[in-house]
């Protein structure tokens, strides 16, 4: 009967030729009353009507919102009123709205759903429409079919057509039942796959049956290249986030054969110079706050740099040739730095949010979004890379570099200063890695602590890619990155670290140099 009295419903209010008048108040009040065919036939009039307030009054029915008494109807928003005669502001009533049980809201969303396909609008058609498609029912046939003669377009038609295969998956007809399943095979819709499955444990008919196992297989396979592609896309973005930590690495390691154990803390700084930014820019400047990230990259990188070379300069350039010293005071420096944080910035994560051009994601499918701080990390880390390139290339200071790297006695005697190219160098590999916790606060928590988690892997991208090799450097990043995301899916990510690193060790024992040898002579300092 429930489902009887709503296509009743529907089909009432379809088939009235609804006029721009106003309804009148009086029609509401078998609402304040217990009969549910009275209420169902005032809905209908409600949605048949042509009243410009009618999706106002029908919302307001079903959110507890409407009130009827004595011959007078005033729906709420917020805190105002409004007559449901003309829609003028009233005075917001004292006494009890109407309480809309299950089933009419049911059917009041059964109305709202036909008078939404028919909105001008066509972003609340196409709501609508994928409201529909993502759960409709027979009662709201009538408002599908009446929506599809109207020719919508093929975004729009695709939706519709989607809804009524769940209805006619529902039906009684074998033949209805196998065609909504082949076409439900294609929905994007990430329910339909429950609702198939569902579907099969109760169907009888050998015909259908074998449709549905195709359609489910079928969106099984479309499932399984989505989180192919889904784990190649996040690898790729984890390895632009290993290429920025492993970046100064390789060049402060390629030039001075440095173990910096202060190399995450060096991110860590980045990241809080981002977030003091952040902080300057909801104080003083609040309507460019969502410009703060462009201004936070040269202040991080030179905070960073700076930092470095105090370390460089009190530190690392008194233990040159002494790599066991160096790492031990390297991770005193690293805990020093780390204990700074705490005691400036307290022990709890800071809160850093990010900018509206980099919220939200790329949609690539129901299954697959590709949020928009991923796809801005890599760019950004692209950016550094072939920045660090041109200067490595092109610059004074990157021939020095590349010198140093190759033959430092050999570049020493020729009056290459190799000092300050130490110094220059280190500044220049810690800038990198602030540039990093930039990159790095858009997705993580940022704490003192954050650094510790990627100077083992940034060791492990440096040591296989090849010492001072940009391009190993790369590569490394990259395809440590996308292989630890295959193997977290399979393995968990505690054993997927555990094969990352026994597959490193096999390699450098088959290739010590990495995947990219120096070119030249090197000759131990």
């Amino acid at each position: 009967m429930k489902t009887l009295r709503r296509c009743a419903l529907v089909a009432c209010w379809l088939g009235l030729c609804g006029s721009a008048l106003a309804f009148p108040a009086a029609e509401l009040a078998p609402l304040a009353e217990d009969d549910p065919d009275a209420k169902s036939a005032v809905i209908a009039r409600i949605a048949a009507s042509g009243d410009a307030n009618a999706v106002r009054i029908l919302e307001a029915l079903g959110d507890g919102r409407l009130y009827v008494d004595k011959g007078t109807a005033v729906f709420v928003e917020g805190d105002k009123a409004f007559a449901v005669d003309d829609g003028a502001p009233v005075k917001v009533p004292d006494g009890e709205a109407v309480v809309a049980n299950n089933q009419l809201r049911s059917e009041v969303d059964t109305a709202l759903s036909g008078l939404r396909l028919g909105d001008p609008d066509p972003a609340v058609r196409a709501a609508a429409a994928k409201a529909l498609a993502e759960g409709a029912d027979a009662a709201q046939r009538p408002a599908i079919e009446k929506a599809l003669a109207a020719a919508p377009d093929d975004a729009l038609r695709a939706l519709l057509m989607r809804a009524l295969a769940r209805i006619d998956l529902q039906g009684d007809d074998p033949r209805a039942r196998a065609e909504a399943a082949r076409r439900l095979a294609e929905s994007p819709d990430p329910q339909v796959k429950s609702l198939l499955s569902e579907r099969l444990r109760e169907e009888s008919d050998a015909d259908v049956r074998h449709a549905l196992e195709q359609a489910i297989a079928a969106i099984d396979q479309r499932i399984a290249r989505s989180e192919v592609f889904a784990r190649v896309l996040t690898g790729i973005s984890l390895g632009s986030v290993l290429l920025l930590a492993a970046l100064g690495l390789a060049i402060t390691y390629g030039v001075m054969g440095v173990i910096n154990m202060a190399h995450g803390e060096l991110l860590m700084i980045g990241a809080y110079a981002t977030w003091l930014v952040q902080g300057l820019f909801r104080t003083h400047l609040p309507a460019l706050q969502d410009w703060y990230l462009l201004a936070a990259v040269p202040v991080a990188f030179l905070v960073a740099a700076l930092v470095g070379v105090v370390i460089e300069r009190l530190v690392i350039r008194h233990l040159y040739g002494r790599a066991l010293e160096t790492l031990l005071a390297t991770f005193g420096v690293s805990l020093m730095l780390a204990q700074g944080a705490r005691t400036l910035f307290g022990a709890q994560n800071v809160e850093l949010s990010n900018p509206s051009w980099l919220s939200g994601g790329l949609e690539l499918s129901a299954t697959l979004v590709l949020p928009w701080n991923r796809i801005g990390i890599v760019i950004f880390s692209l950016a550094v890379l072939a920045l660090v390139a041109l200067i490595l290339v092109r610059t004074r200071l990157g021939l020095y570099v590349r010198a140093v790297t190759q033959n430092r006695r050999m570049a020493s005697c020729v009056g290459v200063p190799t000092g300050r190219t130490d110094a220059l160098a280190f500044a220049l590999g810690s800038g990198i890695a602030g540039l990093g916790g930039v990159a790095l606060s858009q997705f993580t928590n940022v704490g003192p602590d954050m650094g510790q988690a990627y100077i083992v892997d940034s060791f492990m991208v440096v040591v296989l890619g090849g010492v001072g090799q940009l391009a190993g450097t790369v590569i490394a990043s990259f395809g440590l990155g996308i292989a630890s995301k295959f193997l977290e899916g399979w393995t968990g990510a505690v054993i997927a670290k555990i094969l990352v690193l026994v597959f490193i060790i096999v390699f450098i024992q088959r290739r010590p140099q990495g995947l990219f040898a120096l070119k030249g002579r090197q000759v131990d300092a």
